[in-house]
């Protein structure tokens, strides 16, 4: 793949509640990160994510959760490495199993929301992440967090990593994200998200919230589907990097 990925995180409806938007955005991305049902999403989101993305050539990814429906998988979970390798084995090939059914192939895996967290900063969870994903099929490729524990980790164990940088968060000057409670965590405003979009793919850094120059160097980028305003802003996004000549084909 030559040029920047551009990815979004899709399939969270869930039930009766389905998310119409998924339709608006499959069109502007080139990587989709599925809910696999333990967060969000159920079997028939997924089918229907998954046909979407197939439709518009958008490579498919399995967004696995901790099980915590209510806090749509954002709050901290205390799981033994166990739990939490038995819990993605199972949400990864849910996933899988819809892509087959629609002749893709499955191609990364995002860990959602507290557990990616948890698995940056954490050895003992990246490990349980790491072991998923191993014993699924060791080709598909991790999605983290550049720097982070679990991108180090990864690439220990012979994975391949997507490095990952966020269009739609606040940074800490540690690398990590502001956490969604806190004041000026989620980027709204188009033009500093899109010249965000075009520093990180030119230069390979983004500005923490104290003004302190990070080193990302992404692969990938990301703005959340569920983001006030998603569509509009990812394509302002597309629109600029495709100018840029630097969005993947």
């Amino acid at each position: 793949m030559t040029g920047i990925d551009l990815n979004a995180d899709l399939g969270e409806g869930f039930g009766r509640y389905g998310l119409d938007g998924d339709l608006e955005v499959m069109p502007l991305i080139t990587s989709a990160n599925v809910a696999c049902g333990f967060h969000a999403g159920d079997p028939r989101t997924i089918d229907a994510a998954v046909a979407a993305a197939r439709e518009h050539g958008v490579r498919v990814g399995a967004h696995p959760g901790f099980p915590d429906l209510v806090g749509f998988g954002r709050r901290p979970m205390r799981l033994t490495a166990q739990e939490i390798t038995s819990d993605l084995t199972y949400q990864i090939a849910a996933v899988d199993g819809f892509c087959r059914r629609h002749g893709l192939r499955l191609h990364h895996v995002k860990p959602h929301g507290a557990l990616g967290h948890q698995a940056w900063h954490e050895p003992e969870v990246a490990a349980a992440v790491i072991d998923a994903v191993t014993a699924l099929d060791p080709g598909l490729v991790i999605v983290a967090l550049s720097g982070c524990v679990l991108e180090r980790q990864a690439r220990a164990a012979g994975l391949a990593v997507a490095r990952e940088a966020y269009l739609d968060r606040a940074y800490r000057p540690d690398g990590g994200l502001v956490p969604r409670g806190e004041q000026g965590a989620v980027l709204h405003d188009r033009e500093e998200i899109v010249r965000r979009a075009r520093r990180l793919v030119s230069e390979g850094t983004v500005t923490a919230i104290d003004g302190t120059v990070l080193r990302a160097d992404p692969d990938t980028l990301c703005l959340h589907g569920d983001t006030a305003g998603s569509v509009a802003l990812l394509r302002a996004v597309r629109t600029a990097l495709r100018e840029d000549g630097a969005l993947a084909a």
